[in-house]
C-alpha cells in the first residue's frame, strides 16, 4: 500500500487530477447548452459558456498578472542581502 504523499508525488495522479478537470469543464460546459435562460438583461448572456470562458480567463490573466509582480517586484538577486 502506498503512503499518501508517495501516490500524491506520482506522475500518474497529475495526469488523473488533469483528467478530472477536463472532464468537470466538458460537464459544465455541456450542461450550459440545456440551461433554459427565462430572463435576460444583456444580449450576451444568449450566448451558451460565455460565463464559464469569462471567469476561465479571468483567473488565467489573474495568474500571469501575479507571476509577473512576483517576478518583477518581489523576487531580488541571490546576493541581495549579502
Amino acid at each position: 500500500m502506498q503512503k499518501a504523499g508517495e501516490f500524491s508525488a506520482s506522475p500518474n495522479y497529475f495526469k488523473y487530477l488533469k483528467y478530472l478537470f477536463y472532464l468537470g469543464l466538458i460537464v459544465t460546459l455541456g450542461a450550459d447548452f440545456f440551461v433554459e435562460r427565462k430572463k435576460v438583461y444583456f444580449p450576451w448572456e444568449l450566448i451558451p459558456g460565455l460565463y464559464a470562458a469569462f471567469g476561465f480567463f479571468g483567473c488565467y490573466l489573474i495568474i500571469k498578472f501575479a507571476k509577473t509582480l512576483g517576478y518583477h517586484w518581489l523576487m531580488k538577486e541571490e546576493d541581495y542581502y549579502d
